[in-house]
Formats: structure tokens, sequence, C-alpha cells
């Protein structure tokens, strides 16, 4: 047993995709670790519909680090576009690999043509998908993406898919799992104490992301003002930031920024009490296990991202120009630079209150 904040597999009647029987499934996933997170209720629902089947989900290095020991899939196979499945051969030496595999079904809950490509390749019988990216052709049981489910939240967008395939879904809440060794590592890194994870990077890019001063500022008020201890956590390639963090704070904070592993940092968010956050991957982690969210959104479109979970508080400014949805700010960031340390701060007492109730 371990931490997780999956929900029972409450199967559901849905109309197969074919009258025979289902063995393998291979389910081609997102690539981004916070898309990844937001498509597990689909992967539920696959599982309830297929309960018998074995679900393998192929995915990119990371998404697969993240999915190791979920419920809802029984294995990962990884798709590595930069190492061996580089390139055009690469592409084919995959497809030669899932089709070796001799799967029923491929279901793709990643949008690219390369996804239909790949599983067409491979030779499965069955290949299921929103009709996106041209890929329609490809597919044998194509969805049209209707102007519904391009308006809906990511979690509902997936969903809405599989009902066009008659697969009904069996919740509408992400999840992840780590393993009682993770937890049990991650408490012996954190020890005592309350905690409030900060995480001020943004792997999209860097119109996503909060000053790391103003972070700075947070930290000091959530260890002055709140109790809190603070942890920093983040990619390799946010260390800069981490470090710009840690030297703004006057009290000691935790600095693992760039220093864990996806697993590691899952059970450090499944650990925390509180995690204030840009939009990004772990974000979505600390939603999927229940922690108490604030998320800062400046570029990119609430109503399709925001994480969910029952103690969230979303800190934004209206501004004409967002969501943007760019990677880098053309203009003068005013969607981030609107927010302040005072905005971000009633958002933790905001947190703090639905705690109490």
């Amino acid at each position: 047993m371990g931490s997780s904040a999956c929900p029972g597999r409450v199967l559901k009647s849905a109309r197969r995709l074919q009258t025979g029987p289902v063995s393998k499934i291979v389910v081609r996933s997102p690539n981004w670790i916070g898309d990844a997170v937001m498509s597990t209720p689909a992967l539920g629902a696959i599982r309830a519909a297929f309960p018998a089947s074995e679900i393998v989900l192929a995915a990119n290095p990371a998404v697969c680090e993240l999915m190791r020991s979920h419920p809802f899939c029984d294995r990962v196979i990884v798709f590595d576009k930069k190492g061996p499945h580089r390139g055009a051969t690469g592409l084919f030496r995959f497809s030669r690999s899932l089709a070796a595999e001799r799967f029923d079904l491929a279901i793709l809950l990643q949008n690219a043509i390369e996804a239909a490509m790949l599983t067409a390749l491979a030779g499965i019988k069955k290949r299921a998908g929103y009709s996106t990216d041209g890929r329609g052709f490809l597919l044998t049981h194509p969805v049209a993406v209707s102007q519904k489910a391009r308006g809906l939240h990511h979690t509902h967008y997936y969903l809405e898919m599989l009902a066009g395939l008659g697969i009904a879904p069996a919740g509408d809440s992400p999840c992840l799992r780590c393993t009682q060794e993770e937890m049990a590592r991650a408490a012996n890194v954190l020890g005592k104490g309350r905690w409030a994870a900060i995480n001020p990077g943004a792997a999209y890019g860097s119109a996503k992301r909060w000053y790391p001063e103003r972070f700075a500022r947070v930290a000091e008020a959530l260890t002055s003002d709140f109790g809190y201890r603070v942890l920093l956590v983040g990619g390799p390639g946010e260390r800069a930031i981490g470090s710009e963090i840690s030297s703004g704070i006057r009290s000691e904070a935790l600095n693992l920024i760039g220093g864990t592993s996806i697993r590691e940092l899952m059970a450090l968010l499944a650990s925390v009490d509180l995690v204030v956050t840009n939009d990004s991957g772990p974000m979505h982690v600390a939603a999927a296990f229940e922690r108490p969210v604030v998320a800062l959104f400046g570029p990119t479109d609430h109503r399709i991202t925001s994480p969910v979970c029952s103690r969230m508080s979303l800190v934004r400014k209206e501004t004409e120009c967002a969501p943007c949805l760019k990677r880098e700010c053309p203009r003068d960031h005013r969607c981030m630079a609107d927010i302040t340390v005072e905005d971000v701060l009633r958002g933790v007492e905001a947190v703090m209150a639905k705690d109490q109730n």
C-alpha cells in the first residue's frame, strides 16, 4: 500500500469498441506532466470498461515515471523521442515494438498525428481517438472534436472523447499513487513540522512564472505569519530560480529544486500541508494527492487547466490580453506582474479557512 488519491474502480457499462474480446490495450498518453495527470480519469474509465484487459501506457520517460505503479494501467512502455526513438528511424523502431506486443486496441489520449501513425504502422486493428491534427483517416474509430469539447476542462476533454466511443466515466478526479517506501523516504527528508511547498517554475515557458523575489516574500510570510516550514521544489532547469529565492529568504528553507526525481517529487508533494505554485505539472500532481493548492494563473486558461481538488484557491488578475496561451510574453507580463504578494497570501488564508470548515 502507498499514498493514493485514486477512487475505487466503479465498473460502468460501456458499448465495446468491438464485439470480440480485447485482451491488450495500448493507451498513448499526453506528453506534458500536467496533461498526463488530468488524463488519469480517462484512464480510469478505460480500466472500468475493460476490467479483464491488460492496459499498457505508452509515454515519454517523464510521464512513464509519473505513472509507474498506477492502479489504472498494468505497465508502462517508454517512447523516447530524444533517445532511441528519435526521428523517422526511431518512430519505425517503436512501431515495430508495438507490433510485437500484438495489441487489440489503441486509444490515443494524445492529439498528435504521430500517435495515429505509430499505431497504424504497428498494425493495431482498432485505433481510437480524437480526429485532430489531420489524423482521422488513420483511425478506425475517430471522434470529432466538438465545440463543446474544446471548451471543457482537460479532465472532461479526455472523458468526452471516450464518451464518443461508448465508454462511460468512472469518476472525474485525477489521481496518482506513491508506494509506502516512497512516502517513508519523503517523511524522512521532511522530518517534523507543517510544510508548505513552493513551486516557482513552469516548464512550458517564462510567461507562466511569477517572480522569484515575490515568491521569497511569500516564503518569509509562510514561516513568520503562518508557522510553515518552506520547501522549494522544481526541475533541473529551475535551479537558478531556486537559488534566487533562497538568497532572498532570511529564514531557513529546504531547497530541493533540481535535486529530486519525479517519483521523489510526487512523494514530497503528497506529504506537505500546502502548495503555492504557478500553473504547472507539479500543481496538478499536488492536486491529484488532494493537497491544499494556491495556484497562480496568468497567460493560461484557468477554465480548462485549473487544479482539480477540494481545497484550492486561484490567484489571477483580469487583463485584456489573458489568456493568451503564449510561452513567452510579448508585452509587459501584466497578467503575472499585477499579482501581488498580498494576493497570494490571501489565497493561503482562503485555503486554510477551507481546512477549518
